[in-house]
């Protein structure tokens, strides 16, 4: 059974960075986009960051010259490059992986960041 491993996650003070990273635990189906949503308690999950398979990458406004998201496609890696991070980032983070005949998401890593 594929299941999604994250890290990076923790706490900063604003200002500061954070790697968040993912891989699915085996690669047993195709990849056709990686990327990350990011949820607020009591409030929708929200979409960030994205890298499709030809490397075209899509972020949200917030948080666009500020995070960079990358692949490791020899080891189906997904990262996330968090800089300059503000206290609204603070949420939990999740990582989607589509393949061509599912999604997968991972677990969800708490990101903070302090004022």
């Amino acid at each position: 059974q594929v299941q999604l491993v994250e890290s990076g996650g923790g706490w900063v003070q604003a200002g500061g960075s954070l790697r968040l990273s993912c891989r699915p635990s085996r690669t047993t189906f195709s990849i056709v986009t990686m990327g990350w949503f990011r949820q607020v308690q009591g409030k929708p999950r929200e979409f960030v960051a994205r890298i499709d398979i030809d490397g075209s990458t899509n972020y949200t406004d917030s948080v666009k010259d500020r995070f960079r998201i990358s692949r490791n496609k020899a080891r189906d890696t997904v990262n996330l490059q968090m800089d300059s991070l503000k206290p609204e980032d603070t949420a939990v983070y999740y990582c989607l992986i589509k393949s061509r005949v599912r999604d997968y998401w991972g677990p969800g890593t708490q990101v903070t960041v302090s004022s």
